[in-house]
């Protein structure tokens, strides 16, 4: 990737970056935040690049030397990536960093530290990353990334320069998927995921995001139609299918895309819809259900999807929401 094609889906976080590496006025640490897919990883690999590089023309790096290629390929000695340890980043991963702050660099006196989900540092991990941010050590470059910008911590926000990652249009997510030959019901859906092509790719391979969609389907079905056979659709259908706690929050996800869409039945919008190949059924239960029991349903979701990133058992978190999408 180079600066001017990141700048097609992030212009003006490329743009302030590359002014800064044009001036040689970069921060010593930086916040990047966005959705997921929006190019937070890629910005971040593409400064570390125009950091190391000693052929950069105007902060475009070469692409070709060695600093160049290893960074890209995951392997430069001086690039060090935090990424979570199972659930969370913990203060031993942030205190191994500081031990390697106060050694020169391997090859020069620079060094780039990337947090990944920086919003999964535990309370001990944030305030020890903080040492570094207050005081930074040579000619250091640290990068956080999060999608959850609300749970940094305020003290880390107001050391870093944040730049705030735009969401990418679904729209044109479409059209690249459906040249590709992935059916447009598929596209729709996915782009209401994430804004990262391959990463939308991946989620339609071997049809996944098809019957991740036919799950939602009955389960929707079973609830307003069927109460009494839900719970076995859940057990038998759900739980088996979403097994990963990741494939979980997607499943959520696609509820509540679900029930919006029954929102936008109720007031005419259907070509706003996502589930655009269910009107029927949307039709359906839009004529059954309450604006304000929609409403409840998409409030008990999102606490499903909270009780379940705090390590909730996913059986415990589902089963109550079905009760709770019963009761409305």
């Amino acid at each position: 990737m180079t600066w001017e094609q990141l700048s097609h889906s992030q212009p003006t976080v490329v743009k302030m970056l590359t002014n800064s590496l044009k001036k040689n006025r970069l921060a010593h640490a930086y916040l990047f935040e966005g959705g997921r897919g929006t190019g937070k990883r890629q910005v971040a690999q593409q400064l570390a690049c125009s950091f190391f590089c000693a052929h950069s023309v105007e902060g475009e790096p070469c692409g070709e030397c060695g600093d160049c290629r290893r960074v890209h390929s995951g392997n430069h000695p001086d690039v060090h990536w935090i990424r979570t340890d199972g659930q969370t980043i913990k203060v031993d991963q942030i205190r191994h960093l500081k031990k390697e702050f106060s050694f020169r660099g391997v090859e020069s006196k620079k060094k780039v530290y990337l947090v990944e989900d920086a919003e999964k540092m535990t309370p001990n991990a944030a305030n020890s990353i903080l040492k570094f941010l207050e005081e930074p050590d040579g000619e250091a470059l640290a990068v956080l990334m999060t999608t959850q910008y609300h749970r940094i911590l305020k003290t880390i926000v107001s050391r870093s320069q944040v730049l705030s990652f735009a969401p990418l249009k679904p729209d044109k997510l479409v059209k690249q998927l459906v040249k590709e030959d992935i059916p447009e019901a598929q596209a729709q859906t996915v782009a209401q995921l994430t804004s990262d092509l391959e990463e939308a790719k991946d989620l339609c391979e071997e049809n996944w995001i098809a019957q991740a969609r036919t799950k939602v389907i009955q389960l929707t079905d079973e609830v307003s139609k069927r109460p009494r056979y839900a719970y076995l659709m859940l057990q038998d259908g759900w739980l088996g299918f979403f097994k990963e706690k990741s494939e979980m929050q997607t499943g959520l996800d696609l509820l509540m895309i679900w029930y919006r869409d029954v929102i936008r039945m109720q007031l005419d919008q259907q070509n706003e819809l996502v589930f655009f190949d269910q009107e029927e059924r949307l039709k359906d239960e839009a004529l059954m259900a309450s604006q304000m029991k929609l409403g409840n349903n998409l409030t008990a979701i999102l606490e499903a999807k909270r009780r379940l990133d705090a390590n909730t058992s996913p059986q415990l978190v589902m089963e109550q929401l079905l009760l709770r999408l019963q009761e409305g």
